[in-house]
């Protein structure tokens, strides 16, 4: 969707891999177009840099600014772009289901953590075994110095992360 002219968008559209564009769009009928789709139970991701693409940004699922552009959008946007390239946006795609995973991940770490080891710091063994499996609180502060080093060198994980652009 853009308000420029058909042959400035289709030039952009091919360069892209878009098949399929509406050119010499006013905003609202960018916006319209966007919350038709809503209706429809459709997912949208809107890409703008202007004023004009505020309300549409707004509107869409996902919005996405370009860092090049005005405060407006970027402002409106989910996601910016810093750069001014569109060819960023299935990296930033790929690099957020990443993170989600990640954070996914780092949730469960935690939970079984906390799971194993409340239960075993409250003293659960101590009426079948004696108080010889009693954690000290020294060992009870290690063993949650380790948990906490697992989350972060699990996040840690993302910068040697491969990104594969084939997927798109």
């Amino acid at each position: 969707l853009t308000g420029d002219h058909s042959d400035n968008a289709g030039v952009i559209a091919r360069s892209v891999g878009i098949e399929h564009y509406e050119a010499g769009l006013t905003p609202q009928e960018k916006y319209q177009f966007v919350t038709e789709k809503h209706s429809k139970g459709e997912q949208t991701i809107m890409v703008g840099d202007g004023v004009n693409d505020a309300p549409a940004l707004a509107a869409a699922t996902i919005g996405v600014a370009m860092g090049t552009g005005s405060d407006v959008a970027i402002e409106t946007a989910n996601v910016t772009l810093m750069r001014g390239d569109l060819q960023a946006l299935p990296y930033s795609i790929q690099l957020s289901r990443l993170v989600l995973l990640n954070i996914r991940q780092n949730l469960f770490l935690a939970f079984f953590y906390n799971a194993l080891s409340i239960p075993l710091a409250a003293g659960i063994l101590v009426p079948a075994f004696g108080s010889s499996w009693h954690i000290s609180p020294i060992f009870a502060a290690a063993a949650m110095s380790l948990s906490s080093a697992s989350v972060v060198v699990n996040a840690l994980r993302l910068r040697t992360e491969r990104i594969s652009m084939q997927a798109f």
